[in-house]
C-alpha cells in the first residue's frame, strides 16, 4: 500500500504542470529572435533585455557609441510586431508641439482641432533623446509615465501596447543636454551596447557583404499583434513571486539609500521596476515563478541610470555598476 502511495505521488510530480500557459510566448519570443539574427550579430544580452522591456511594458534607454546597431535594433524589433510605429529624430530645435501635437483652428469647423503628433503610436523610436533641450524633454513625463498626453484642458489617452526605446550616444557633448532624473526614472532599463568581438565583427562584414543592393529590413517578418503583447503582458504580471524574493528586491534597493558612495540612491519606483523586470526574465525563460537569478539580472539595467555616484568616487573612477555588483554580492541570497 505505501509503495503504491509513493508511486502516485511520484506520478503526480511527474504530470506537474505550470499554472500559466507560457507556451505561446516562448514561441513568440523564439521566431522574434530569429528574425532579428538574420540581421543583428550577437549583442544577445541587448536584444534578451529589450524583450523583458516589451513583455513589462517598460521604456528603454539604449546607450552606445555610433555604429553599434542601436537604432537598427530597435527598427526590426519594431518591425517583427504588427503595431504601429513612428520614428522621431531629437534635434536641439524640437518643441514639445513637435512630439505630442498642437491644436490647429479649422476655419470650416470655426473651432480648434487636435493633431496627435509622432508619439501617438504603439512603439515610438526616439533617436538621440539626449540633443532635445529641457522643455521638450520635459513634455515626455507625462506621457511615459501615465500613458496619457493633456493639452488644453483635454487628456488623451494613448493605445496599448505603448513603449518607447530611446537611443543616446554617451560620448559626445556638443549638442546634447543631460537628461532630468525625473526622465531617467521612467525608463524602465537603460542597456549600454558594446562593441561587438573580433569573430562577430568579421560576421557582420561578412553579411554586408553578401547582402549587396538588399535592404537590411526588407526580409523581416511581423510576428506578434499588438493583442499578443498585451495578453503576454497580462501573462507577465501573473508570474509568481514569493514573499523572501520581495523582501530581497527591498534590501537591495534600500542598500542603495544607505550606500557611502551613493549620492542618490534609488526611488520605489526601482524596487517595482525590478519586481516587473523579473518576472519579464521569468517569462523569457518560460518559468512561471521569478528566481534570484532573475532579479540580479533585473537589477542593474534598472538601477545604473537611477542612482548616482558621489563625486569623490566617481573622480576616483568608480562607476554605477560595479556599486551594485557589490550590492548585490553583499544582499544575502534567499534560499
Amino acid at each position: 500500500m505505501e509503495n503504491h502511495n509513493e508511486s502516485e505521488i511520484t506520478e503526480s510530480n511527474l504530470n506537474f504542470q505550470a499554472r500559466l500557459n507560457l507556451a505561446p510566448l516562448s514561441e513568440g519570443v523564439a521566431k522574434i529572435k530569429k528574425e532579428l539574427e538574420t540581421v543583428i550579430v550577437g549583442q544577445q544580452k541587448m536584444i534578451d533585455q529589450l524583450l523583458v522591456a516589451i513583455l513589462s511594458n517598460g521604456h528603454v534607454l539604449i546607450e552606445g557609441v555610433p555604429g553599434v546597431a542601436k537604432t537598427i535594433t530597435a527598427k526590426i524589433l519594431a518591425k517583427t510586431i504588427s503595431v504601429d510605429f513612428s520614428r522621431i529624430q531629437f534635434t536641439p530645435d524640437l518643441m514639445p508641439s513637435d512630439i505630442l501635437g498642437t491644436s490647429v483652428f479649422d476655419l470650416k469647423k470655426s473651432e480648434f482641432e487636435f493633431k496627435k503628433g509622432p508619439i501617438f503610436s504603439n512603439l515610438i523610436l526616439i533617436d538621440e533623446i539626449n540633443r532635445a533641450p529641457a522643455k521638450t524633454q520635459a513634455a515626455l513625463f507625462e506621457v511615459m509615465e501615465e500613458r496619457q498626453i493633456t493639452i488644453d484642458g483635454n487628456t488623451y489617452t494613448l493605445d496599448t501596447p505603448f513603449i518607447v526605446m530611446a537611443t543616446q550616444n554617451p560620448i559626445e557633448q556638443e549638442g546634447t543636454y543631460r537628461l532630468p532624473e525625473a526622465q531617467l526614472d521612467r525608463f524602465l532599463f537603460k542597456i549600454n551596447v558594446d562593441y561587438p568581438k573580433l569573430n562577430e565583427e568579421m560576421d557582420i562584414l561578412q553579411r554586408e557583404h553578401l547582402m549587396q543592393n538588399n535592404g537590411k529590413l526588407d526580409n523581416i517578418n511581423a510576428i506578434l499583434s499588438g493583442n499578443d503583447i498585451k495578453h503576454f503582458q497580462e501573462l507577465v504580471k501573473q508570474i509568481i513571486v514569493e514573499a523572501h524574493l520581495l523582501e530581497y528586491i527591498a534590501k537591495i534597493v534600500v542598500n542603495t539609500r544607505e550606500n557611502a558612495f551613493i549620492y542618490l540612491g534609488a526611488s520605489p519606483r526601482a524596487s517595482i521596476a525590478i519586481l516587473n523586470a523579473a518576472k519579464g526574465f521569468a517569462a523569457l525563460r518560460g518559468r512561471d515563478f521569478v528566481t534570484p537569478e532573475d532579479i540580479k539580472d533585473a537589477a542593474i539595467p534598472v538601477l545604473q541610470h537611477r542612482i548616482i555616484v558621489t563625486p569623490e568616487r566617481e573622480m576616483e573612477g568608480v562607476t554605477s555598476v560595479e556599486i551594485i555588483h557589490q550590492i548585490i554580492d553583499s544582499v544575502e541570497v534567499p534560499r
